[in-house]
């Protein structure tokens, strides 16, 4: 299967729609399969006086507080539509993740972007799941800085939505009685994607487990991704290797920019050399089982040894291990059939270095 590679321009426009259209481009000279930016109302994301991240902070992020960074860094509507088209034209798919359920209604109402993305950080915002899964839309949710028992809420909460699609839950009982629904768990098979994620901007490479993805894959049974937050281009083709049907990494045109993710973000270049990397791996998968290639083929007879006579031996004179050795290359008997060999009076005259008949 191919890995599904989303580059995650995310706000690294700084608020500026021309250039947002140049990592628009940038995504598609990569190489990658999708572009993805974010959308959000700052007054409904944070409250005033929000306290950034310890890594907006070090980033030398603007603004006072949360919401202040945010307002530097929204895009106005107007410039989604020609984005969308600018990626489409250039066969991207166009993605953008919600913040909030006025954005949501926008991406999929006047936009209809076809995939939705949730982020690791609205994994407990029950309202706003429940509004993606509402739309009845494939869904990728990232699981950063979330317990199994948190993921399996969240999964819950999608399925709850999906069997009562009237009437919010009440109770928590409600909510996790519906994942045990079996057309729930077919609908959340068809429709979401789990993202491995850990949310720290590097994130150092001892603390990227990616060991969590065949995890996630066998206790929930879905389809299950990688969202890279490492500073280099190796863990997203090592995640395929492990499973990783879809990619998800930040890119910048420049890591020097003023904004939160720059920093922890990839350059042109960097990105284009990860997917060729991704997908240099895809190919070196292969199949299931344990196929011999062409060239294998080709190469086995050379390589491996049959019986051969090491000396003349006359018709009717015993072979014995003076006179048979297992060399190469793989013509006359096979290797095991050495010992049976053995013993046995020679069926005709052997020259030496001649392969000598299985038994």
């Amino acid at each position: 299967m191919r890995c599904f590679v989303i580059a995650e321009a995310g706000v690294n426009h700084n608020g500026d729609p021309a250039l947002a259209a140049r990592l628009v481009e940038v995504a598609a000279k990569a190489g990658a399969d999708a572009v993805k930016f974010q959308t959000f109302d700052p007054a409904a994301l944070a409250r005033p006086g929000a306290p950034k991240a310890r890594y907006q902070e070090a980033a030398g992020a603007g603004g006072a507080d949360q919401r202040e960074m945010l307002a530097a860094l929204t895009l106005p509507r107007a410039a989604y539509a020609e984005l969308k088209a600018t990626a489409e034209s250039h066969g991207l798919v166009f993605m953008s993740t919600a913040f909030d359920e006025a954005s949501l209604r926008f991406l999929a109402e006047e936009l209809d972007v076809a995939r939705f993305k949730i982020a690791s950080g609205e994994i407990t915002n029950a309202p706003l799941l429940r509004a993606h899964a509402l739309y009845d839309r494939p869904m990728i949710l990232s699981t950063g800085m979330a317990t199994l028992g948190e993921i399996e809420f969240a999964l819950a909460v999608l399925a709850h939505a999906h069997l009562s699609p009237a009437k919010p839950p009440c109770r928590r009982e409600e909510v996790l009685d519906a994942l045990g629904d079996e057309a729930a768990q077919a609908w959340l098979a068809a429709r979401v994607t789990l993202l491995h994620c850990v949310s720290d901007y590097p994130a150092a490479d001892e603390i990227l487990n990616l060991r969590s993805i065949p995890t996630l894959k066998n206790v929930f049974g879905l389809p299950v991704g990688y969202s890279d937050h490492s500073a280099g281009v190796w863990a997203a083709p090592a995640a395929v290797a492990l499973g990783a049907e879809v990619i998800e990494k930040h890119f910048t045109l420049d890591r020097g920019l003023p904004g939160p993710d720059h920093r922890a973000s990839l350059e042109p270049a960097d990105l284009a050399q990860m997917i060729a990397g991704i997908r240099t791996v895809e190919k070196a998968l292969g199949k299931p089982g344990k196929p011999i290639s062409p060239a294998e083929r080709a190469t086995r007879r050379v390589a491996r040894r049959g019986v051969v006579a090491i000396r003349a031996i006359a018709a009717g004179e015993p072979f014995t291990e003076d006179n048979i050795a297992v060399l190469r290359p793989a013509e006359g008997a096979e290797p095991f059939a050495y010992w049976q060999i053995l013993g046995r009076p020679a069926p005709r005259a052997y020259a030496p270095g001649e392969p000598v008949d299985s038994p």
